[in-house]
């Protein structure tokens, strides 16, 4: 096991590993610096995560508009195929900017991914037809599902040590944040100034975004140093096999590696299903694509699995707000919670703890107080669990290949977020999502427990070679 990390040889025009976190380029330091710059990364990351949850909601916002009115040729069939496509979309996106950030840098993927979204995005409401608006809906998709990786990826290196779970837990309350937001600007936008207004506010908030992170955004300090270790490795060292990591998984938390360490060789995108990372990879496949089956299937079918269960539909709808409430204050406390206790044991902790309390959902209680306290801790840890996936994720993966790995399982996560509202709805047209729905949402959490219970808390260096 090695022990606290050894200083970071200084760079080039640096005293100290970093250059000024404000300049465009200059490498990341940690979030806990004294400096205000370092707080730059940590704003536009969480602006960057906030789009995410802009685009869960948005066609939430339009699709009452657009089948009432039929406008562009729309029916409920070909809505259900052009958000089904967008997500699909987002999917590929975040597989794809893995190998790309890893090899291009977490800046560069994404200032390019947030460029094509917005881009796309603002053109959308120049759509003719159908065919138009879904093409573009799953092109800006694309640009989307590469901004959360490259955001988990920047974040999980540039937090201080030891706290990798918490910057990443407190980065994605953006999601809901920016869900939330969009929400409430939808009640007001769309009946003032049409549909298309919507997505006009997305696509301008991005290039809005864009000057800023060009000055501000820093490159991550540990993706520059597994350049340098790619470049030091040389094409001769190739036939050595298995990404190199200091000793245990504090090398990720870290997110760095020995200085002076031998390095085995450049790694290979394949590495996250090489050697031990294959049934690492899998295990957290698995939860990732149960937590996000979790999070869009609740905040599709709730309000009408609890219609079915005899509450109003105004409750419905609160209820949505008080799961989402949850989510943000679940995201807080579970981070801090994963620092100090490990990030295995606490994600754990959290799917188990979602299964409970979704199961108990499926009891018809009398008490409105307590319906809503059951939603909002259903929230606090139906959430927090899959994001904390992430910060594992961040936590045993080498730099090399750490934007690979989140990127698969972002995108294997996409999977589960469509598969999660399509059966709640196979359920309710059955008629029994109430309370079979609970029933199917707390295996999914059970499943994910179980997956995660095969994934090693800490990975060594003795254990990466295939």
């Amino acid at each position: 096991m090695s022990s606290s990390p050894s200083p970071t040889p200084a760079r080039p025009g640096t005293a100290s590993g970093t250059t000024s976190p404000g300049a465009a380029g200059a490498p990341s330091g940690p979030a806990g610096s004294a400096s205000p710059a370092a707080w730059w990364p940590v704003a536009l990351c969480w602006v960057a995560v906030a789009f995410d949850g802009f685009d869960l909601v948005v066609l939430g916002v339009v699709i009452p508009v657009l089948s009432a009115t039929g406008a562009l040729g729309f029916t409920d069939a070909s809505l259900t195929w052009a958000s089904t496509l967008g997500l699909v979309g987002v999917g590929i996106g975040a597989v794809a900017v893995g190998p790309l950030t890893d090899r291009f840098g977490r800046r560069r993927a994404l200032l390019t991914s947030i460029a094509v979204f917005s881009v796309l995005t603002l053109v959308l409401p120049l759509a003719r037809t159908v065919t138009e608006f879904t093409v573009l809906r799953f092109l800006a998709g694309l640009g989307l599902g590469a901004c959360l990786p490259t955001a988990l990826a920047f974040m999980s290196e540039h937090a201080r040590p030891g706290r990798g779970g918490s910057a990443v837990t407190r980065m994605m309350t953006g999601y809901h944040v920016g869900a939330v937001l969009t929400a409430l600007l939808g009640l007001w936008l769309v009946d003032a100034y049409g549909w298309e207004a919507m997505f006009v506010v997305g696509g301008v908030a991005g290039l809005l975004t864009l000057p800023v992170m060009w000055a501000r955004l820093p490159e991550s300090e540990a993706y520059l140093r597994a350049r340098d270790e790619r470049a030091t490795a040389g094409p001769t060292s190739s036939s050595t096999t298995g990404a190199t990591t200091r000793g245990t998984g504090d090398a990720d938390r870290h997110g760095s590696v020995t200085p002076g360490a031998p390095v085995a060789r450049a790694a290979r995108t394949s590495d996250v299903v090489r050697g031990v990372y294959l049934r690492i990879s899998l295990g957290l496949w698995v939860a990732s694509f149960m937590g996000l089956l979790l999070v869009y299937g609740l905040n599709t079918w709730l309000p009408k699995i609890m219609g079915e269960a005899g509450y109003s539909i105004q409750a419905g709808t609160g209820l949505i707000l008080v799961l989402n409430v949850g989510a943000v204050i679940g995201l807080l406390v579970a981070g801090q919670i994963a620092d100090a206790r490990g990030n295995k044991r606490t994600v754990l902790v959290w799917f188990g703890l979602a299964a409970v309390f979704l199961a108990l959902l499926s009891i018809r209680i009398e008490s409105s107080l307590l319906v809503y306290v059951g939603v909002l801790l259903a929230g606090v840890f139906v959430f927090s669990a899959q994001v904390l996936v992430y910060a594992f994720v961040g936590h045993l993966y080498p730099p090399q290949v750490r934007g690979t790995a989140l990127g698969m399982s972002a995108g294997v996560g996409r999977v589960g977020a469509i598969v999660g509202p399509s059966l709640g709805g196979a359920l309710v047209t059955a008629g029994v999502a109430y309370p079979w729905g609970f029933y199917a949402f707390a295996v999914a959490a059970v499943l994910a427990v179980v997956a995660l219970a095969t994934v090693p808390a800490h990975v060594r260096a003795s254990a990466t070679a295939a």
